[in-house]
């Protein structure tokens, strides 16, 4: 039904003017109200919706901030592992080396003997056939300070690994040169200065194989008065390397080495000598392969004929790690015949063995060697 229009014709049909007005009023207030709740349902539902939008955005922060947590956590864990294995490579491979290097005789023994005596016999010369044996030592004629020497040790070990168990046998190969300058400096003091290289080649096990640069200064001192008595000290750099990389080096040592050596002249062919050795580790990069060593040793010695010598040497060492709280015990003998062909070249047969004790299991072995080597050594 339609309203009329006019107020003239909402008067004719009954409808008083104030009935309109409050009529118009309720009107305008229901729509009022309507449109409020209209506008408020378009603001909750925006603000729903952004809401909805925050929290999303807000959740893949969140999760990004966990995965990148995670991943650092990991990569922490990763590189502690890596350290930490590294270390113990290093650790292993350096204490390996030290103890190898230790074990196998060195081509190279210094030709320094009180009183221009050498080799603690006289010297050859052309009449000493027709003289026989001579009962009185003859003193060298010139001193010669400057030593040059190559080596190349051959040898079969039985524990390539220095292992308690699962033994792996193996030839290694050990090539080594030296050169060295020893001055008279006053009677009976001589220096020592000079260098060692020698590389160690493994035939099966390359993994093994490793390098060792010693670098030498120091002095050493005969007492006649008292059984010519031989005091040394010296400063020795100890550098090794992986294989014959000269410049991949994975440990370095600075050591001072003190030695006291008395010999006993059992007879004119004949010698016996006892000693005590220190080997003292004042600096290394690494800190763990670090150790003082304290030696005693008792050698003998004899000249089978002017040619052919035979040496024997027993020692016992202790070995004192500078970190977890490592101390082990070494027994070695060793036994070396050389040929002298000439004065300047030797073929030697060479063997050792060695039993190793520690207060930590893990590091206990047995070790024998045996082999041979070729010396060509120049003074001048």
């Amino acid at each position: 039904m339609n309203r009329p229009s006019s107020p003239v014709a909402r008067k004719q049909c009954g409808i008083s003017p104030v009935r309109d007005r409050l009529g118009q009023a309720l009107h305008q207030n229901k729509a009022q109200t309507l449109s409020r709740g209209v506008n408020r349902r378009r603001f909750l539902t925006h603000e729903t919706s952004t809401a909805k939008r925050g929290n999303r955005a807000g959740g893949a922060s969140a999760l990004a901030k966990n995965y990148f947590k995670v991943l650092f956590v990991c990569a922490a864990t990763m590189s502690i592992f890596a350290l930490s294995a590294f270390a113990q490579t290093v650790t292993t491979s350096a204490d390996r080396a030290q103890l190898v290097q230790d074990q196998a005789q060195s081509p190279y023994t210094p030709g320094v003997t009180p009183e221009g005596i050498e080799d603690g016999h006289a010297v050859e010369s052309p009449n000493d056939p027709d003289l026989g044996q001579q009962e009185i030592l003859k003193r060298v004629v010139q001193y010669n300070p400057w030593v040059f020497s190559i080596a190349t040790p051959v040898f079969y070990t039985s524990n390539v690994a220095l292992t308690p168990s699962g033994e792996l046998s193996d030839v290694v190969f050990a090539p080594a040169a030296a050169f060295f300058y020893e001055p008279q400096l006053a009677r009976g003091l001589y220096g020592h200065f000079g260098a060692q290289q020698q590389v160690f080649y493994y035939g099966d096990n390359t993994a093994f194989d490793f390098g060792s640069l010693d670098c030498q200064a120091g002095l050493t001192y005969f007492i006649p008065q008292w059984h010519n008595v031989m005091l040394r000290a010296w400063y020795d750099f100890n550098r090794l390397t992986n294989g014959d990389r000269l410049g991949d080096e994975f440990f370095s040592n600075h050591g001072i080495i003190l030695n006291a050596e008395l010999p006993f002249r059992l007879s004119r062919a004949q010698q016996m000598a006892i000693g005590v050795d220190t080997n003292l580790s004042v600096g290394a990069d690494h800190q763990s392969p670090r150790r003082n060593d304290y030696e005693g040793y008792l050698g003998y010695s004899v000249d089978l004929t002017r040619s052919f010598s035979v040496h024997a040497v027993g020692r016992v060492v202790a070995r004192d790690y500078h970190q977890n709280g490592r101390t082990d015990v070494s027994e070695i003998i060793s036994a070396t015949a050389t040929y002298r062909l000439n004065n300047m070249l030797w073929i030697s047969a060479i063997s050792s063995f060695a039993h190793n004790d520690s207060n930590q299991d893990v590091f206990d072995y047995n070790v024998g060697n045996v082999g041979g080597a070729v010396e060509l050594s120049i003074r001048f």
